[in-house]
């Protein structure tokens, strides 16, 4: 963001690419491929908008092939789906909720069904919401946080092994709340604590198939997701806490992926977790 810190703003959820202002940069218009994944076929849940659609954008500029899977925001998928094929590569859209078990089994069948093969998963969807106090948080809100942020990356990941080869590579989306958790994210810090700790024990699973596991866990990134879940008062100083002083842009963070998803770049990677947080160090 040229301003560092976004104007007051709120969305209904899950929130629309084309409302968010500042606009964000995730198109990945300065990212120059080097052919690190041709010919392979990456599925990126939650590839609509966001670091998803920056990942899309970077995965096909690489040579890839994608298929996105979303929950109803069509037009950003669509928006998604064009930048893709502009790159000579084809695309695969898929809508739906992964928080239902048969769907995550749907989205990885459609994707070889419909483009052949499946090398590359990322497991990025992600839903949120702000409490301020853990009292405020149902059985049915915990619950459904759970479904969307881990149990559709376990559901995803085991439909794929199916079909992911030797050299294939799985990557989910943590967060730094999940490394230090937060006291207004409580579900949400518990569920990115939960990926991380599924990255590591997949990582030792898979080893004999020659599948690594790794995980990318953001700081603050600008993307629908917030002004869909924060108040407006809250997006307005939105990233302001890191040592950037500023919120990350999905294209920042995607070159992550292609490294984790680039045998070339990464292949003795595996339970791994690289964190883009703008400068911020923990213990640990």
């Amino acid at each position: 963001m040229t301003d560092p810190n976004p104007p007051a703003q709120q969305q209904g959820s899950p929130g629309r690419t084309g409302d968010l202002d500042p606009a964000p940069r995730d198109e990945m218009r300065d990212y120059i491929g080097r052919g690190l994944l041709d010919g392979t076929v990456a599925l990126v849940t939650g590839g609509d908008s966001g670091i998803g659609r920056a990942v899309c954008v970077a995965f096909a500029k690489e040579g890839a092939d994608v298929a996105l899977s979303y929950l109803s925001e069509d037009d950003d998928a669509d928006h998604t789906a064009a930048l893709v094929r502009a790159q000579g590569r084809r695309c695969v859209t898929i809508a739906g909720d992964l928080g239902d078990a048969a769907h995550c089994d749907e989205v990885v069948s459609r994707t070889v069904a419909e483009l052949g093969r499946l090398d590359t998963v990322v497991n990025n969807i992600a839903t949120q919401e702000p409490y301020d106090r853990p009292e405020q948080i149902t059985d049915e809100k915990w619950l459904r946080t759970f479904e969307v942020n881990v149990h559709s990356y376990f559901r995803v990941t085991r439909a794929a092994l199916a079909h992911l080869p030797a050299g294939g590579s799985i990557i989910n989306t943590g967060s730094v709340n999940g490394l230090r958790g937060n006291k207004n994210l409580i579900d949400y810090s518990a569920t990115k604590g939960a990926v991380q700790s599924l990255t590591y024990a997949l990582a030792q699973s898979l080893m004999d198939r020659e599948i690594r596991v790794n995980c990318v866990a953001p700081g603050p990134v600008w993307t629908p997701l917030i002004p869909a879940t924060f108040p407006a008062e809250k997006v307005e100083s939105f990233g302001a806490q890191t040592p950037m002083g500023r919120a990350a842009h999905p294209d920042e963070i995607a070159p992550s992926f292609v490294f984790f998803a680039a045998p070339s770049m990464s292949s003795y990677y595996t339970g791994e977790v690289l964190a883009p947080v703008g400068g911020e160090t923990m213990p640990g």
